[in-house]
């Protein structure tokens, strides 16, 4: 091959590389990095089911979209979290309802006290709740990607536990920033200790304090099924996981991209949903079989606690907690799946 000819290859090349640099440079810039948070503990099944739907996401967006999950709390409670989504070091992050309202009231519209009576009940009214508190979320800057049912919440202590007057004597925990739990817990004339929920299993050893709601499955993935021996065997609150992301992180991705978020994580999330119930069956059968008392409260005790919940209820829409639009469609909702009653 002669001089020129050689030299004209070799320019050719060169001309090529800033067309490769290029779209180099725009595969990287298009790419996005979501990283969440949450206190669930790693090897649960909500852990699998996360990763499971991050490594779809990451397929099928061609590696455009990778969401990275922090379980366990490594990146600190509820409010940092929230914190370091605001800064950008976090882009999303997995919380209760309650933990969620600190940036949306609406979104413990499910964890009223007292409140529902079965899981049909629960069923029928999240089929019309959830797509407006998924537009309450909105507003309040977070696109939600999931919203999962995560069974109901029994208070359980490590004093026999029956009446209102053995609450009053009660140590009760309730989760920092759950203003529903205090507002309850209160209408009961009893004073709480908030607390980050990473802190109950200590406080239960030390004996900060003795008596904590949390669902069957709840007790044992966070081991206070080893400090417990006493249950109230009625739904005090229903509790809800909710993933959120920054809605800005959420609306720079590509409409396409988008879509194949919202599908392979709320197919972890429909999964989710039949797991949380079948763990909390078999948990609950754990709890009786390692001896842990149950107590069901006759229709006269029911009737006193839903009295309790009531009670709590009005002050929270009274207060402006409970958005009074939000808490009347559930009402309305609830009412229908009752048959009117």
């Amino acid at each position: 091959m002669n001089k020129a000819v050689v030299n004209k290859t070799v320019m050719n090349k060169l001309a090529l590389l800033p067309l490769a640099l290029a779209a180099f440079l725009g595969s990287a810039a298009a790419a996005t990095t979501i990283k969440i948070a949450t206190i669930a503990p790693d090897g649960t099944a909500w852990m699998r089911e996360m990763r499971a739907s991050a490594d779809a996401v990451k397929k099928r967006t061609e590696d455009r979209v990778e969401i990275k999950f922090y379980p366990g709390g490594v990146m600190g409670d509820e409010p940092t979290v929230l914190r370091k989504i605001k800064i950008g070091q976090l882009q999303g992050g997995a919380f209760t309802g309650g933990e969620l309202s600190q940036v949306d009231k609406n979104a413990q519209i499910y964890s009223q006290p007292f409140l529902f009576k079965s899981q049909d009940e629960v069923d029928k009214v999240r089929a019309q709740i959830d797509p407006q508190l998924k537009q309450s979320i909105q507003k309040a800057g977070f696109e939600t990607l999931g919203i999962s049912g995560g069974g109901f919440a029994y208070m359980m202590s490590v004093k026999d536990l029956r009446s209102k007057d053995d609450l009053k004597a009660a140590k009760v925990w309730v989760p920092q920033g759950d203003r529903i739990a205090e507002a309850a817990f209160k209408a009961a004339d009893v004073s709480p200790i908030p607390l980050p929920l990473a802190d109950v299993y200590t406080s239960l050893q030390t004996g900060l304090i003795d008596t904590a709601a949390n669902t069957s499955a709840g007790a044992i993935a966070f081991q206070w099924h080893t400090k417990i021996k006493h249950m109230i065997d009625l739904p005090l609150t229903y509790v809800v996981g909710i993933l959120v992301i920054d809605k800005k992180v959420f609306d720079a991705l590509s409409a396409e991209d988008q879509k194949a978020v919202n599908e392979e994580v709320g197919a972890a999330f429909s999964k989710l949903e039949k797991i949380n119930r079948d763990d909390n069956t078999q948990a609950r059968d754990a709890l009786q079989k390692q001896g842990i008392e149950f107590f069901k409260p006759n229709a006269t005790e029911t009737a006193s606690w839903e009295s309790v919940g009531n009670a709590a209820r009005k002050q929270l829409v009274a207060s402006g907690e409970l958005s009074a639009d939000m808490a009347g469609a559930l009402d309305k909702s609830l009412a229908a799946a009752r048959g009117g009653k």
